[in-house]
């Protein structure tokens, strides 16, 4: 048995990320579309602007998505092989 605790650590801070359902719910669309901005995910989503962007920032940070900068929109696009592999998954 391995006992690599900050591999596990790190993977379990990853399922954690994806584990809320509007995380999921954007990780699923982002995959689907490809990449998005945060106007079309909040009325996909039908939830306030600024609720999304907590969720982005929290992907984000953990590495899951990237954002890229087109003009005053930023359109994300997930970026974590592992993650994309677990969505397709759970998803499709």
């Amino acid at each position: 048995m391995d006992n690599d605790m900050e591999s596990f650590f790190e993977a379990s801070e990853l399922l954690k990320a994806i584990a809320h359902p509007v995380r999921l719910c954007i990780i699923a669309g982002l995959l689907e579309k490809g990449c998005c901005n945060v106007t079309t995910m909040q009325s996909c989503l039908e939830i306030p602007q600024p609720t999304v962007s907590r969720h982005l920032q929290k992907l984000k940070s953990l590495g899951i998505i990237e954002g890229e900068r087109n003009g005053l929109e930023i359109h994300y696009k997930v970026v974590d092989p592992r993650v994309i592999d677990i969505i397709n998954l759970l998803v499709k």
